[in-house]
């Protein structure tokens, strides 16, 4: 498996794409600081989400004045991958 997503929030900001099918930025922004509890540097959220167009797993479209972003098929899978990965992990912890 690729390390395509290095860091906790490149999955987290798929999750809630691969949940919603399709959000705004500042929506995605807004839900990731709910799940958080805490604010987000925008600079810091931006950069990531665009790691994330510039890698292929996101894709953004403009709508207006909004940039819309959603997961490509080869984002869902490697979310799909990365679920399946940490389910065998969490399963064999309780096994042992």
């Amino acid at each position: 498996m690729t390390r395509w997503h290095q860091s906790g929030t490149r999955r987290d900001m798929c999750i809630l794409l691969a949940e919603a099918g399709e959000l705004r930025g500042q929506r995605l922004k807004s839900r990731l600081e709910s799940h958080y509890d805490e604010q987000l540097d925008p600079k810091r959220f931006y950069g990531t989400l665009t790691s994330l167009v510039e890698s292929g797993h996101v894709k953004k479209r403009i709508e207006g004045l909004y940039d819309v972003y959603f997961l490509t098929d080869i984002g869902e899978q490697r979310l799909r991958d990365q679920f399946q990965w940490m389910r065998e992990k969490v399963e064999n912890t309780t096994q042992n």
